[in-house]
């Protein structure tokens, strides 16, 4: 795997470490945190605060992809995440993430600073957004999904777990190449189309996406699964949250993307001592 990457002007060596990359939702309905950084002051504030905590990206979202959302239109996304990204990026070198599937707002947040495009379809629901990221030279996030957000947990059924997220990730990643995309980091999308056990048996088999020999990212933060097992609301999965990511470096994860910042920051620099001793 080549582990040396080039987001903007910042070098991160992704095997060094265990990199975070904080959550920004600027929505009114996301499953944690909706409206609490609705309006761009108090997003701003917020990215800049987590990058403070030790974040080494930041990931900006203007469309809710909780179970059971619905799809806002593109014109409502840009609203919400174009002045946000215009202010971090002249705020920050911190690298710039912007969470959505569809090209239009890409080749926009692409515009106006962000540097990597995290894409919870993989490419598959808008295939062209692999050719937008390309021609700004952007790096790309490949998150497998069972469907979509508004239907995805209904009943999520699969013959072979971790082949078939392997199968559709590998789709994801054909696309990207053939556009010229040289920077792909892979998710298996936690929480996405997934049972509790679906996600204990990707954070337990996690090395078996290895083989793509690209950066690997998970996403447990705060999920169901962990509020399931420990029968807690969303505000009380911290130290389920911690735990899942301590389990996911230890299995050769190289980038947690999270709410708590701090938290996982800590968890992380720990984690790493040990994996690394």
């Amino acid at each position: 795997m080549t582990s040396i990457y080039k987001f903007g002007a910042v070098e991160y060596d992704l095997k060094s470490r265990t990199h975070i990359m904080g959550v920004l939702n600027v929505t009114p309905d996301s499953f944690s945190d909706g409206g609490k950084f609705y309006d761009t002051h108090s997003a701003v504030d917020r990215g800049l605060e987590m990058i403070e905590q030790g974040a080494d990206f930041i990931d900006v979202g203007g469309e809710s992809t909780r179970p059971g959302a619905e799809s806002v239109p593109a014109s409502e996304e840009l609203k919400r995440v174009l002045p946000v990204i215009e202010r971090l990026v002249n705020s920050t070198k911190t690298p710039i993430s912007i969470d959505t599937y569809k090209s239009v707002v890409a080749e926009r947040a692409l515009g106006a600073g962000a540097v990597i495009v995290n894409d919870i379809s993989g490419s598959h629901m808008d295939p062209r957004i692999s050719e937008v990221a390309a021609s700004y030279n952007a790096s790309v996030i490949l998150m497998h999904i069972k469907g979509i957000p508004r239907t995805m947990q209904a009943d999520p059924v699969y013959d072979n777990l971790i082949e078939e997220i392997c199968s559709y990730i590998y789709e994801g990643i054909r696309v990207a190449k053939s556009n010229g995309i040289k920077q792909i980091i892979i998710d298996p999308g936690i929480g996405f189309g997934k049972t509790v056990e679906h996600n204990l048996q990707i954070l337990k088999n996690l090395r078996m996406f290895e083989k793509f020999e690209y950066p690997i990212m998970i996403g447990p933060s705060r999920k169901s699964f962990i509020g399931k097992i420990l029968d807690l609301p969303i505000n009380q999965r911290l130290e389920g949250t911690a735990a899942a990511s301590a389990v996911a470096i230890m299995n050769g994860t190289n980038i947690l993307r999270v709410h708590d910042v701090k938290e996982i920051k800590r968890v992380s620099q720990i984690v790493d001592a040990i994996a690394h001793a």
